[in-house]
């Protein structure tokens, strides 16, 4: 054989280094080769398990985000609607007590409340819960304070009064309970 001819052996490695960078291959032999090919390996292995720990990350954050978006999906609806609630409650609070026994208004009283009861059974079925505000520390997070009264009957920073009650969806703040808290006296 000339060194015109190839050999069968020599075309078989030259298939294998087609894929392998220049910078990579050496000219001291197949020892060499090998080597970098086995570099070679090991760089693509690395970079499919980065690739299928990248795509299993954005897996988890699409799941976390389809269950974010069905949890609170009626945050926006469900805002609107307390209002609602407020304006039913203020109205029951305002009917007297003598209007309350008359024969003409029981049925109204009875269906206002009735009202009431089935839009606090709504908002536990979605999830919507009333914050504890009076007699409570103030909580920034679910409170927000509108006045400080000074009061000696009462620890400073505690809620003695409710002015509007506050709601979370599930674990966010839907809206904080507006609250009159006690300060020291002067």
């Amino acid at each position: 054989m000339t060194d015109n001819e190839t050999r069968p052996q020599d075309a078989e490695m030259e298939a294998e280094l087609a894929g392998v960078p220049e910078d990579l291959k050496d000219t001291a032999g197949p020892d060499a080769e090998l080597t970098a090919l086995r570099e070679s390996l090991e760089v693509a292995k690395q970079d499919v398990l980065y690739a299928k720990a990248e795509t299993q990350n954005v897996r988890r954050r699409l799941e976390k985000d389809i269950a974010d978006a069905r949890a609170y999906a009626a945050t926006g609806f469900a805002r609107d609607i307390l209002s609602v609630a407020d304006n039913l409650a203020r109205a029951l609070e305002t009917i007297p007590a003598d209007l309350r026994e008359d024969d003409k208004f029981k049925n109204l009283v009875t269906g206002l409340e009735a009202t009431g009861r089935e839009i606090e059974k709504v908002f536990g079925n979605h999830g919507i819960t009333r914050i504890a505000a009076k007699g409570m520390p103030l909580d920034p997070h679910q409170h927000q304070a509108m006045m400080e009264v000074p009061s000696a009957e009462h620890e400073p920073g505690t809620v003695i009064q409710e002015l509007q009650a506050g709601y979370t969806i599930k674990d966010r703040l839907l809206r904080p309970a507006m609250v009159v808290v006690a300060k020291k006296p002067d």
